[in-house]
């Protein structure tokens, strides 16, 4: 197979070896899971690699130097960071390959070896901030994709988070600026607290973070309504050159954290938007990134589903009513002033 035909996976088996902890929900378990069934199952036209190492200057582009510093000096031990987030010995190396298979992604997809990527990382990223760990993250895998793109010349990045749970750590580290758009799709209010619709970035940034927060309870048709009346209309109007996706899968309906109803088929759907949004505006550039979800069955089966959309497979979201109304019309209301003709 042509590498630039293929699909590319990442997943190597050192990010297995982080261990947050007896009965913690981000548990090896979850890759594993992703492992064996691809090994068992695998899908046609995805290739797989194993990924790297991040850089010191890659995750000095996101994260400061003090706080890298701490981190590499917590490895070959167990530390508490947070309440909900810990490092075990392997945690440190676990942590850089993850955030570097992410760099590698985005590199491969760009130089055409790879005509998209779908990183199976762990620990996730998108809750960890410039100087801190939160929310079972360490460092923000997607957010280094992002700087990785951009030192790449990538200056239109559109970087959409459907995990249950908002990105503060995402958002914060880009919503100052203009050549990377955010958008959220998450329940609020819920941890982490951040993700209003009021939230837009500041300075250069405002208008580039568009947050729609969600009730409870929300199934594919709602998540398809936000991607119809909110996301899809403000992503043509930026034409980005470069798509990333911090894709968690804690919004599945068998999923023990969050309280939402998204199936296998809704994660599809999104993904098939994007895909075709990708081959639009920046020639299929895109990669996703793995952050939550704690369900094994509905993990497995997401991932699956997004992969086979990655290698060619469309999912269309169902038709009929849905329920996201009141959140979408906040949104949009938030977002006019800089996205007024697209909205």
């Amino acid at each position: 197979m042509n590498g630039s035909d293929e699909t590319r996976l990442y997943a190597h088996p050192i990010m297995l070896a982080h261990e947050p902890g007896p009965g913690h929900p981000e548990r090896r378990e979850r890759l594993e899971t992703l492992l064996a069934s691809f090994a068992k199952h695998a899908v046609p036209g995805v290739g797989s690699e194993a990924g790297r190492a991040a850089t010191r200057e890659e995750l000095e582009a996101i994260h400061a130097p003090a706080y890298l510093d701490r981190l590499a000096r917590a490895a070959g031990r167990f530390t508490r960071l947070d309440p909900d987030t810990a490092m075990s010995p392997q945690s440190w190396e676990a942590g850089l390959w993850a955030a570097g298979s992410c760099a590698a992604a985005v590199e491969a997809v760009a130089t055409r070896q790879a005509k998209n990527a779908f990183v199976w990382a762990r620990p996730p990223g998108h809750h960890a901030e410039e100087a801190q760990a939160m929310g079972f993250c360490l460092l923000n895998n997607v957010a280094v994709a992002a700087a990785g793109a951009r030192a790449r010349g990538f200056s239109r990045i559109l970087l959409l988070d459907w995990d249950v749970h908002h990105g503060n750590g995402t958002q914060h580290t880009f919503e100052a600026r203009a050549d990377v758009l955010f958008m959220s799709a998450h329940q609020y209010p819920f941890y982490p607290g951040t993700g209003a619709a009021t939230e837009l970035g500041w300075g250069p940034g405002l208008g580039f973070t568009v947050n729609c927060g969600l009730p409870p309870g929300q199934t594919d048709a709602d998540y398809g309504a936000v991607f119809r009346d909110l996301f899809l209309p403000v992503a043509d109007a930026y034409r980005p050159d470069f798509i990333l996706v911090s894709a968690g899968f804690d919004s599945h309906a068998r999923d023990p954290l969050g309280e939402m109803a998204v199936s296998e088929r809704g994660f599809a759907a999104m993904c098939t938007e994007l895909r075709r949004l990708a081959e639009k505006h920046c020639e299929g550039r895109l990669v996703l990134v793995l952050e939550g979800g704690y369900d094994l069955a509905g993990l497995e089966a997401s991932c699956r589903a997004c992969l086979e959309v990655l290698a060619g497979h469309n999912e269309e979201f169902p038709g009929g009513a849905h329920r996201a109304g009141p959140a979408i019309a906040a949104s949009r209301a938030a977002a006019t002033p800089r996205w007024k003709a697209a909205l």
